[in-house]
């Protein structure tokens, strides 16, 4: 699958690591070019412009802090039809709460800016050194929380959890982001406020 990532940090360079690892073709873009190729030649990943990564892909990840998103979905233009992935959380500046809550989410806020696109919410409860380091925790697998609208969509997203390894959980429609989003945040408090690492991750048990 063809994927275009936005963003070149800790979650952009994870994905790209894992996703070329997979047999995707990934392209990675973002406002500093030069940034986007210091990682994409690590991995083997192309490098574009924020609109021409658009066009390119399919599917595209908003790899970037969530008040980043308006600048890169307003520089990539025309997305109708395109599966927009928000791995985003609405984090305020210690990283210890949410700034959205209770009546909307970050992909809900998203999809207002998108309304031609799919938004489906993946990978916003998973650290970065999770995805850098697999899905797999021992003998079990972490699990790849979905949220969104479009069946198809959610169809695809689910279909790069499954390349990665991950044991898809769907999670609904684009409204149950309120509750993915604050999960990240418990996720997030017991990482680093609890001290407990950023090798864990939260996982739906059924039997």
């Amino acid at each position: 699958m063809k994927i275009s990532i936005f963003g070149y940090g800790n979650i952009g360079s994870a994905l790209t690591k894992q996703l070329t690892r997979a047999g995707h073709e990934v392209v990675l873009s973002g406002r500093d070019l030069e940034k986007a190729g210091a990682v994409a030649s690590q991995y083997g990943a192309t490098v574009l412009s924020i609109a021409e990564a658009a066009k390119a892909s399919d599917v595209l990840v908003l790899a970037v802090h969530f008040d980043a998103v308006k600048d890169i979905v307003a520089a990539a233009g025309d997305l109708s039809g395109k599966v927009l992935i928000d791995p985003t959380n609405p984090l305020t500046a210690d990283y210890m709460g949410l700034t959205l809550g209770y009546s909307t989410s970050a992909s809900e806020e998203i999809a207002k800016l998108v309304p031609n696109a799919n938004v489906v919410k993946a990978f916003n409860t998973l650290f970065a050194q999770v995805i850098d380091q697999g899905a797999e925790f021992g003998n079990a697998q972490a699990s790849g929380f979905i949220a969104g609208d479009d069946a198809a969509a959610k169809q695809t997203v689910g279909t790069v959890l499954t390349s990665l390894g991950y044991s898809v959980v769907d999670a609904g429609g684009l409204v149950n982001a309120r509750y993915l989003e604050p999960l990240a945040g418990l996720n997030i408090y017991l990482g680093y406020g609890a001290g407990r690492g950023t090798q864990i991750a939260p996982t739906w048990l059924a039997r």
